[in-house]
């Protein structure tokens, strides 16, 4: 996916996360000025049920898929300051600004573009990297 014209790699695409999360790391390497993040709303509960609180919040352009058949769309993100394998979480709000369809056991993503269908595989080798 490309976020602000960056080519993001290490994507949790998630369909139970309420919110969209970029890790702290990815945030800076993208160049972004901090100046432009907005005071997050509230802390978040974490995987194992901790508190997180975020850095700020901003909005990001999402490009997912490759031409003819792409999808671009405004996503809010949560910027977080914490430790992870991926640079960043893509959850329901996106899923659904997407129209996009899941499949955990094909590791890929489907959504609908005025062209066609787009779609986004992921790799095998990464994801299993990512859970070690």
């Amino acid at each position: 996916m490309l976020v602000t014209n960056f080519t993001t790699r290490r994507i949790l695409v998630d369909n139970g996360s309420s919110a969209n999360i970029l890790y702290w790391k990815a945030f800076t390497c993208m160049g972004i000025d901090t100046a432009q993040l907005q005071p997050a709303p509230m802390p978040l509960k974490g995987f194992s049920e901790e508190m997180v609180l975020p850095v700020g919040t901003i909005t990001l352009s999402v490009s997912a898929g490759s031409a003819p058949c792409m999808a671009s769309v405004m996503v809010e993100f949560l910027v977080v300051n914490a430790p992870l394998s991926y640079n960043a979480i893509i959850g329901k709000p996106t899923l659904n600004s997407l129209r996009a369809m899941t499949s955990t056991y094909h590791l890929k993503m489907k959504f609908s573009t005025p062209l066609g269908v787009g779609k986004i595989r992921g790799e095998q080798v990464l994801a299993h990297e990512c859970y070690v």
